[in-house]
């Protein structure tokens, strides 16, 4: 994949900050836009501490913003698009809304990309005229410190354009799968929401305290998972086995389809976590900081390691 790519971003928050870096660093030529002005305005210092806490030098930061500009509009940024991403907040109408004004104002042969990880891309691009240009990538938070994204077809989607995204992708350092089907939930959270989901009916039932769920998952399977996927265990273990276990467990497991009513009744009383001090565990802001500063200098050092 060539550099000097012509690359916009619709959105300069959480997620569209991290997708902006990400290709800047990789040597593209990315505009970025915000409806919402300050947002806009602080996306290069936000921009330079993610390349601090990257470890990035002082030349490295200033040649990358070098490689990002701000634009005021919409228009201006998809102006010379070859690839659009967009990653504004999770609303389908907003969404729908944004790439009809993306295709009638980019080039042609545009790529676009929504950034969602709970819409499915086929209702988002529904009535677009250039459908077969038009995919999913679910870019996972923080973007520019996860490696994985998640390429969502439609059925739409031609072979050049999800080909097209998986090779920039990939020259830009990250680690895209193909979803050939669009599913909610593509791959990623259907996996992380099935292990949520009875990791929050442990507690409910009574079977363990959150801590305890979050001390196993991190103390044993979860230390082997950067290098051994469930499907590469289950074949290390052999298939047998894992049959056995299933046929012993999975009658036992829990299977409802909507969500916990335990969980319900923590956000009907206001308990939403770190941000209010309490959800399914009580938390300090200190405490609440040290986390995010654990996982921040973890994904930073696992990226080393597994390099």
């Amino acid at each position: 994949m060539e550099k000097n790519l012509q690359i916009a971003v619709i959105g300069a928050g959480l997620m569209g900050h991290g997708i902006a870096l990400t290709l800047a660093r990789a040597g593209q030529n990315v505009a970025i836009s915000d409806p919402h002005a300050p947002t806009l305005k602080s996306a290069p210092a936000r921009f330079s501490d993610s390349l601090r806490t990257l470890g990035a030098t002082d030349a490295e930061i200033a040649r990358t913003l070098k490689k990002i500009e701000l634009c005021d509009t919409l228009g201006a940024a998809v102006a010379d698009a070859a690839f659009v991403f967009e990653a504004a907040p999770e609303k389908l109408e907003l969404k729908r809304q944004i790439f009809a004004e993306v295709e009638a104002l980019a080039p042609e042969q545009a790529i676009l990309a929504s950034n969602t990880s709970v819409i499915q891309i086929t209702r988002i691009m529904d009535g677009l005229k250039r459908p077969e240009h038009a995919l999913g990538t679910h870019w996972w938070n923080p973007p520019h410190m996860i490696p994985l994204v998640e390429v969502v077809r439609t059925e739409w989607t031609s072979d050049a354009a999800a080909d097209a995204m998986m090779a920039l992708l990939t020259a830009a350092g990250k680690t895209p799968v193909m979803v050939a089907k669009d599913v909610p939930g593509f791959i990623g959270n259907r996996l992380q929401h099935a292990l949520w989901r009875e990791a929050i009916s442990l507690v409910e039932r009574g079977i363990c305290d959150a801590e305890a769920v979050d001390t196993v998952i991190k103390s044993c399977f979860g230390r082997r998972l950067p290098v051994l996927g469930p499907m590469e265990n289950a074949d290390l273990v052999g298939t047998d086995l894992t049959l056995d276990i299933h046929r012993n467990v999975l009658f036992d497991l829990e299977s409802r389809q909507g969500p916990s009513p335990y969980l319900e009744a923590l956000v009907r009383d206001g308990k939403l976590g770190m941000k209010t001090g309490e959800g399914f565990r009580t938390w300090t802001e200190q405490e609440a900081d040290e986390v995010r500063a654990r996982v921040a200098r973890h994904l930073t050092r696992l990226d080393t390691i597994l390099d």
